[in-house]
């Protein structure tokens, strides 16, 4: 038990750290090539935060848990909107241009949607994949020409973006590797805690597990709220959820068929479609996320979490 709360505590050190230099690294990415901070926060920096969700998916899938494959996912982008987003929000109010949110949240309205076609069927199978894969590459390329259009929202400052490109290149890979890997000590210790105490492996992928992997989405989130990066925010948010779908699950249910679990289907897909959509009015009326906006998502993944444990202790019972 001891060893698992030091891999807790050692994952936790690693992300913060890592997010900080990831989000500097970012910025000068974008500052350096001239590209909205938005478009790297869909792209770079969304791909380097899903890496964990997408290790930690293939693991259980192959390994016959796909009840952790599908819940890391469908949690993760709940927690992505509800924890990771609201958090960053209650930090510093998210702001972002109406044009770039309209249409990088168009493609989030898509490919959820088609994602929760496929699992209905209670099984993602190898074309599921491949059409998921499909609108990835989609994705990426359409954000890459529309980049240049975008106004270049929170041109702020940043000492890296003086530096060389290795110094750059050098300081957002550093970022993302000591979030990968501290993403897997900090899944570690916790589904190690959480077996020991006898929850199951739906539950475990949903919170846990879910929780885990979304950290680096939420060191990061959070550290770019914190320098005013509101584009790296909300761009990380939409992009890991969008990465989370359509390259987490397209590429793992290429490579083995994946089981989907009844309370999947009947109830958590059901909130990740809700959270991920109750963006869209916020968005757009004032194009900002508020405090009071922000601590209201928070009650909300708040009393979410509170029904998983209710799921567990049997009080509460999908029918």
């Amino acid at each position: 038990m001891f060893l698992a709360i030091g891999a807790i505590i050692l994952g936790l050190v690693m992300l913060v750290g890592g997010a900080e230099f990831l989000v500097k690294g970012a910025v000068a990415i974008a500052s350096k090539l001239k590209i909205p901070t938005l478009v790297i926060g869909l792209t770079i920096v969304a791909l380097g935060t899903s890496v964990p969700e997408f290790v930690v998916s293939l693991k259980s899938a192959l390994g016959g848990n796909a009840g952790i494959s599908v819940g890391n996912v469908i949690g993760s982008n709940i927690a992505n909107v509800l924890l990771v987003l609201g958090a960053s929000a209650v930090i510093f109010p998210v702001t972002c241009s109406g044009k770039a949110f309209y249409r990088d949240f168009s493609f989030l309205f898509m490919v959820t949607l088609v994602f929760a076609f496929f699992i209905v069927n209670g099984k993602l199978v190898s074309w599921n994949g491949w059409v998921m894969l499909t609108m990835l590459v989609l994705f990426v390329l359409y954000n890459y020409n529309n980049a240049k259009d975008d106004p270049m929202e929170d041109d702020i400052p940043d000492q890296l973006a003086n530096k060389g490109w290795v110094s750059i290149l050098v300081a957002a890979m550093g970022g993302m590797f000591a979030i990968v890997y501290g993403t897997d000590f900090l899944v570690y210790g916790a589904v190690k805690i959480a077996t020991e105490l006898g929850v199951s492996e739906e539950i475990i992928g949903l919170t846990i597990v879910a929780i885990g992997t979304s950290f680096p989405e939420l060191a990061t989130s959070c550290v770019a709220a914190f320098r005013h990066q509101n584009g790296i925010a909300l761009g990380n948010v939409l992009g890991s959820n969008i990465w989370n779908i359509v390259f987490i699950m397209g590429a793992t249910s290429v490579i083995t068929d994946v089981k989907v679990a009844d309370q999947f289907i009947l109830y958590d897909l059901w909130v990740m479609l809700f959270s991920s959509f109750m963006l869209l009015p916020i968005m757009m009326f004032k194009n900002k996320i508020t405090r009071l906006e922000g601590a209201v998502m928070l009650c909300g993944y708040i009393v979410y979490t509170y029904s998983q444990v209710l799921l567990a202790q049997g009080s509460w019972v999908l029918r």
